[in-house]
């Protein structure tokens, strides 16, 4: 497992406040329709198993030899 350390707007709560604030002015419920089609697109990706190992190697690879 990766470890990273904090940034400083985390540390500040910077982050939490303004995803609170968010949540209170209904923003998520607005960008869950307007991100529906793209969630659907990634959803059906990995359904497929784009994001599976072996494809990532896959990728990997022929951006190598491009």
């Amino acid at each position: 497992m990766r470890y990273r350390k904090p940034s400083i707007k985390t540390l500040l709560g910077i982050t939490k406040a303004k995803r609170k604030l968010k949540r209170d002015l209904g923003i998520y419920k607005v960008t869950k329709y307007t991100n529906a089609p793209k969630n659907m697109k990634t959803r059906l990706k990995r359904k497929a198993g784009y994001y599976s190992e072996p494809m990532k190697i896959f990728r990997f690879i022929k951006r190598l030899f491009k």
